[in-house]
This record gives structure tokens, C-alpha cells and sequence, in this order.
């Protein structure tokens, strides 16, 4: 089933301009995202053919069923409860069976956790992003080789440092592992290579070091230690870095660079907007989602507040949160029953009327 299969049957129940044009925070060039509500006919309902959920090729249209519209209700989703709580200019067509939703009905201190939680999360996403933008790594991937060291007095020395002032490499040395150590070597050296040394490490993409069979009569050159915690953590790193480079969108990471702020100013914008929104649900008891500060916001957005004064606000928004969460007479959850029969009550009128 298509969209267009949802008009063309009359299965929309609620259509309605969401994001950054039903905050307020809409700009010349941005996109019309368009969400809505639907029911299934009552064989795909009653059948095999459940649909829980229908969107464009780019997302930026989806509609719901309405049992999966109610669940996340239920759940405190925040995209969910903002498109219930759509401005009136924004909405384009409300089925008045639509009216029997009310989103005081569903606020609960729930909130708490769906949505300061999810922007913490986009915090703590920014953190990543102003790391990865202030810690660039570089395409040259390094080997475990690096992260070798040689015993050098009270100090040590880069393996590969080593290795060329000694006249030495790698393909002709021997390690054996000390007992009762992590990551230390001894290192022996074969120059003949007739003694069957397999090397440090055997190719470049070796997750480990190699241990050789050694005589017991052979005396070590130096001993070497492995931070093999430091190279699984630079892999990690390194995998994370590369593939975010492949997937940012080059659009939003330029206006990043072009501010020189280092952080997605973007995603932070929407991440204060998350923040006043629950800290509002929890002082007012209502959820109106077109801001009051769009000039602020917005500014944010353009980069022109710095990495530190963002998370002071974020900080003092979510002090905020905290504070009015315990004295707020929310209920913990939504009534589920309540809710639940607002739900089955919409799909007997729909399925008497057809």
C-alpha cells in the first residue's frame, strides 16, 4: 500500500505540516515535511496485512496507523505527541473522529525520559560530532605496529623508531610472550632468517602480534610491549570516524566548517527546542510546539553561539527539567485503558461507517 493508495481509498485521518515549518523555525531552504494519521480497511486490519506505518522514498511524508499512532501516544514519543499537538494553520485535514485524541490525555512524567532523554542523547551525538571534527584521522589506516613500543632505559621507545635506528625490520624478528605479563615481549632478531621467525606482525592488517618458535640458547635484542587496548580502541575510532565521513550530510558538516563552532549547530538547535518543549510540559501541563524564541534558536542554528554556551543553556534546561518533574502532578504514564477504548472507539465509528 502507497500513499497515494491511502487518498485515493479515503483512509487519512489526519494530515498535517510538521517540523522546522510547524516549529517556527522554517527557513528558505527548508524542506516541507508532511505526517499524518490512516486506518486500514477492515480486511488488511482483520487479516495478514497489518501496516503499521507508510512513507515516501525520503521520509519526509509518513503517515501512521492509527493503532500504531495511539501506541506511541502511549510511549510519550516526542515527534508523535508534536504531531498531535500540530499548530491549526499547519493542519491540512482532521477526520473529527481525530478529536477524541487529546493530548492531555497522554502527557505524563514520562516525558522525562522520551524527550530530556533523547536530547541528551543528541548531546552527547554533538560531543561525538565536535570530537570527530576537532580529531580528524587521518585515511592512512595505522597497524597494530604502532601501537609497539621497545623498553628503552625508564622509558620506551616507537618499535618502528627502533626498528630504523637498528638497521632492523620487523619480517626477521621473534617474539616470545613473558609469563605473567600483558602485552610484553621478548624480542629476538634473526638476520640468516634460518630459524623460522614469524615476524612482529605477518601482514598489515594483522589484529595481533605473531609468536615464533625460538632456541633456548638465543639471547633477546630488546623487549617490547604491545598496547593492544590502544589499538582496538584506535580501530573502533577509526571505523566510527570513516564511516560518518561517508554518510554527513556535506551540506550541514559545511555550514559546521563555515562557522567554525565544531558542532552539528543544526541538531543542537533542535536539541534546545527538545529541552524547552518537555521543560513546558512539565510547568504549563500542554505541549505548543510553534516557539516563542524562533530569533534565538535560529541563531544557534547559524553557529553563532559557541560550543560551551550551548551546553550551558542545554545544562540549565535539563536542572530545570529535573526540578519541575518531581513537583509536577503528571501522572507517572498515560491511562492506557482510557486511552486503549478512545482507540477502540474511533475504530468501531469507522468500520460502522464503512
Amino acid at each position: 500500500m502507497t500513499i497515494q493508495d491511502l487518498k485515493d481509498k479515503n483512509l487519512i485521518l489526519f494530515d498535517t505540516i510538521s517540523g522546522s515549518r510547524a516549529f517556527g523555525l522554517a527557513t528558505e531552504n527548508s524542506d516541507t515535511d508532511i505526517r499524518g494519521v490512516y486506518y486500514l480497511p477492515k480486511e488488511n486490519f482483520f487479516g495478514l496485512n497489518y501496516i503499521p506505518q507508510i512513507s515516501n522514498e525520503t521520509n519526509d511524508i509518513t503517515y501512521y496507523e492509527i493503532g500504531r499512532f495511539v501506541e506511541l501516544l502511549q510511549k510519550n514519543n516526542p515527534n508523535i505527541l508534536e504531531v498531535l499537538a500540530s499548530p491549526e494553520d499547519c493542519i491540512l485535514y482532521k477526520h473529527p473522529l481525530m478529536n477524541l485524541l487529546k493530548i492531555e490525555d497522554f502527557l505524563s512524567k514520562l516525558c522525562k525520559d522520551t524527550f530530556a532523554g533523547y536530547a541528551i542523547s543528541q548531546i552527547k551525538k554533538a560531543k561525538g560530532l565536535n570530537k570527530k571534527i576537532l580529531n580528524p584521522i587521518d585515511k592512512e589506516r595505522k597497524s597494530i605496529l604502532d601501537f609497539c613500543f621497545i623498553l628503552d632505559g625508564q622509558g620506551s621507545i616507537p618499535l618502528k623508531k627502533w626498528l630504523l635506528e637498528h638497521g632492523k625490520v620487523q619480517e626477521k624478528c621473534g617474539l616470545t610472550a613473558i609469563d605473567h605479563t600483558k602485552g610484553m615481549f621478548a624480542l629476538f632478531y634473526d638476520d640468516s632468517q634460518t630459524l623460522g621467525y614469524k615476524g612482529i606482525i605477518q601482514h598489515e592488517e594483522a589484529n595481533q602480534v605473531s609468536v615464533s618458535s625460538v632456541p633456548k640458547d638465543e639471547s633477546p635484542k630488546a623487549y617490547l610491549f604491545c598496547n593492544l587496548d590502544a589499538y582496538s580502541t584506535y580501530c573502533k575510532d577509526y571505523k566510527e570516524y570513516w564511516k560518518w565521513v561517508e554518510e554527513r550530510n556535506e551540506d550541514r558538516y559545511n555550514v559546521n566548517q563555515n562557522h567554525g563552532k565544531n558542532y552539528d549547530s543544526k541538531n543542537m538547535m533542535h536539541t534546545i527546542r527538545l529541552l524547552q518543549s518537555c521543560e513546558q510540559i512539565f510547568t504549563t501541563h500542554s505541549l505548543q510546539i510553534r516557539v516563542e524564541n524562533r530569533d534565538e534558536l535560529l541563531d544557534i542554528k547559524a553557529g553563532n553561539w559557541s560550543y560551551e554556551m550551548v551546553m550551558q543553556k542545554a545544562e540549565r534546561l535539563i536542572e530545570s527539567i529535573e526540578h519541575h518533574h518531581q513537583i509536577s502532578s503528571l501522572p507517572d504514564y498515560p491511562d492506557l485503558e482510557k486511552t486503549t477504548k478512545v482507540l477502540v472507539e474511533i475504530r468501531k465509528n469507522l468500520y460502522e461507517e464503512n
